[in-house]
């Protein structure tokens, strides 16, 4: 393939203006500039754009990390990463990983190569410390609390928001009260168990792990929990699912199965996905939008500053009433 000096050569120009007309520079005359490029088509010459980044330091991509594309919950943040680098021109590289630790660090090591400038975390099954590792090749942020950790980080409190989701139930004469969650290893997982055990040891009762559903991620899940509950002796009187998706689920296949909502089950969800409006779910909103334009705006004021300041912000939650509670 060509090179820039027999561009140079054959445009009657600097070795230097067509570096500056490659890289967009302003301030070359226009004659000169058409000149470079009808020399690049003649000599059929394609830009080396990782040549480019090297040169430039940086490749105005950003990646973003997450376990599932189709998930709600996800695809939400990710409308408002795409939104924000959209409008500040950087280009975004997804990871789905589906909690394989082998993908997640496969991401992490496109960081240390320089194949991308920043890095958002949207979930994660590799341990805080092996992403650690990685922190001095790029801005990384991570869509969780970590509170002992000098990572950047912008988070829902997950413990408020279901105990805020627990005592509304508590507070309507629910004791008899079962939770749906995606998996059961997460952080966030984690902090939703002892918040769901808090609550109840407040009005003495203990949790049933039978009222416990795990892998509760889309609508499909839904018949599952309704089948479970039709087969226990003792059944719960309310639910508080992780996903307005799982919600709908369960009030859909409810009906088939003779379980009417909100008399023989309680339901509070997360989210205010537009589903949860359009059944009447009683849901507690989380600003996963905003979350991910916040996180990408965090890696972007590290590239433009160059200052890796440790930052963390926490999002509000809010509980929308509707017919389901």
């Amino acid at each position: 393939m060509a090179n820039i000096r027999e561009i140079a050569k054959l445009a009657g120009v600097s070795v230097s203006t067509v570096s500056r007309v490659l890289n967009d520079y302003p301030y070359v005359k226009e004659e000169k500039r058409r000149a470079v490029l009808e020399a690049m088509d003649q000599l059929n010459y394609k830009k080396n754009i990782n040549a480019v980044h090297l040169a430039k330091g940086k490749t105005c991509i950003v990646g973003v990390m997450l376990p599932d594309v189709a998930h709600p919950y996800f695809s939400a943040m990710m409308e408002g990463v795409a939104e924000e680098a959209l409008r500040f021109g950087y280009h975004l590289l997804l990871f789905q990983t589906n909690y394989d630790v082998h993908k997640e660090l496969e991401a992490l090591e496109m960081l240390r190569m320089k194949q991308m400038d920043g890095l958002i975390i949207c979930s994660h099954m590799a341990s805080i410390e092996a992403i650690e590792a990685y922190m001095e090749d790029g801005p990384i942020v991570l869509c969780e609390d970590v509170k002992d950790n000098h990572f950047l980080s912008v988070s829902i409190n997950h413990y408020d928001a279901f105990l805020l989701g627990m005592n509304y139930l508590i507070k309507k004469g629910h004791t008899k009260i079962g939770y749906c969650i995606g998996r059961s290893t997460g952080i966030n997982s984690q902090i939703r168990k002892a918040a769901y055990e808090k609550a109840l040891r407040a009005i003495d009762v203990q949790p049933n792990d039978e009222w416990r559903f795990e892998q509760c991620l889309h609508i499909t899940d839904g018949k599952r929990v309704v089948e479970k509950l039709c087969s226990l002796h003792e059944k719960p009187t309310a639910l508080l699912v992780t996903s307005d998706q799982v919600a709908a689920g369960i009030i859909l296949w409810g009906k088939a199965y003779g379980v009417t909502i909100p008399n023989d089950l309680a339901i509070v969800s997360f989210d205010n996905h537009p589903i949860a409006e359009a059944l009447g779910i009683t849901t507690i909103e989380l600003p996963l939008s905003l979350m991910g334009k916040k996180a990408f705006h965090m890696i972007y004021h590290c590239l433009k500053t160059g200052i890796y300041s440790e930052q963390k912000e926490q999002l509000p939650v809010q509980l929308i009433e509707r017919m389901s509670g």
